[in-house]
């Protein structure tokens, strides 16, 4: 199957996207438990001493310098400070998007579109992201498995070479391809632990087939349970038509605790759009973070 159009993705004129749009470079800021990064702010140590913000714990030590003094805790130094007083320096560092597509490519009157439109956003999206070293990457299922057909990159000529044969057809193997999605955001965050991973899942929601012995829903819903307890953050874009949906689309969203688009007519570049409104959803929470 041919690969979609690929175009020019728009600016999205948006007080935000301007903000990231400032320079090259990684486009999220995150905090980070490492010794680099920006020093943005303190927190105590809780008696810790690796990477103490000096200038903070001597604030913190500051007021109680007279106290100190009556109690000859200062009886032979200028300045006391205790480990109480220990500040812990906050870093942030600029950290990569990883943008996931699970796409249900099992047999359906959409699919044709379906592909067309992913294999177009993804190529898209990889030229937007290019510079920023944002990766995307794609797992599909149908038959009795998932495949990860494209692992997480940022070079377009992978992805179109990765993106021209897709099968599609066959049953519908849902929690195989969730299953398949929580292990590779798993192994991205243990590898690359700053990373801002976003899981954009295109389906009806209708499983009928199962790795296990629960029945295909049951166990679709419990992973997906299971991927909203890594606060991975998720998208469903449902694929039914509107005159067959049974609400199954908007069941999985609830379970991955992800908002559920409805898109009848899917494009590559309104699904682009949809992708780029929620990898700002997420930087905005990772920035509501710092700040607390």
């Amino acid at each position: 199957m041919p690969n979609g159009e690929e175009f020019n993705p728009r600016k999205l004129d948006t007080p935000l996207d301007k903000i990231m749009r400032t320079s090259a470079g990684r486009r999220s800021v995150t905090r980070t438990e490492r010794k680099r990064g920006r020093y943005v702010q303190s927190r105590p140590a809780q008696g810790k001493t690796d990477d103490l913000a000096f200038d903070a714990t001597v604030r913190a030590a500051a007021p109680f310098q007279k106290e100190r003094a009556e109690i000859k805790e200062r009886h032979r130094v200028a300045f006391a400070v205790k480990p109480a007083d220990y500040m812990k320096k906050v870093r942030v560092r600029k950290a990569a998007n990883l943008i996931l597509f699970l796409v249900d490519a099992s047999w359906s009157m959409a699919v044709a579109e379906r592909m067309a439109a992913t294999k177009g956003a993804i190529l898209s999206l990889l030229t937007d992201a290019y510079q920023r070293r944002d990766r995307v990457g794609l797992i599909v299922f149908q038959k009795n498995l998932a495949t990860q057909v494209l692992s997480p990159t940022n070079s377009v000529m992978l992805a179109e070479a990765a993106l021209k044969d897709i099968p599609v057809g066959g049953k519908t193997p849902l929690s195989a391809g969730l299953m398949m999605a929580y292990e590779v955001l798993r192994k991205e965050k243990i590898l690359h632990p700053e990373v801002m991973p976003l899981l954009i899942v295109l389906t009806d929601g209708a499983g009928n087939v199962s790795i296990g012995f629960s029945s295909p829903q049951e166990e679709a819903y419990h992973i997906a349970d299971q991927i909203a307890k890594e606060n991975i953050h998720s998208v469903v874009v449902n694929m039914e038509h509107a005159a067959f949906d049974q609400g199954l689309a908007q069941s999985l969203a609830d379970h991955l605790k992800a908002p559920c688009y409805t898109i009848t007519d899917l494009k590559a570049e309104s699904l682009y759009v949809t992708v780029q409104q929620e990898i700002r959803q997420v930087n905005a929470s990772s920035n509501i973070e710092l700040k607390k």
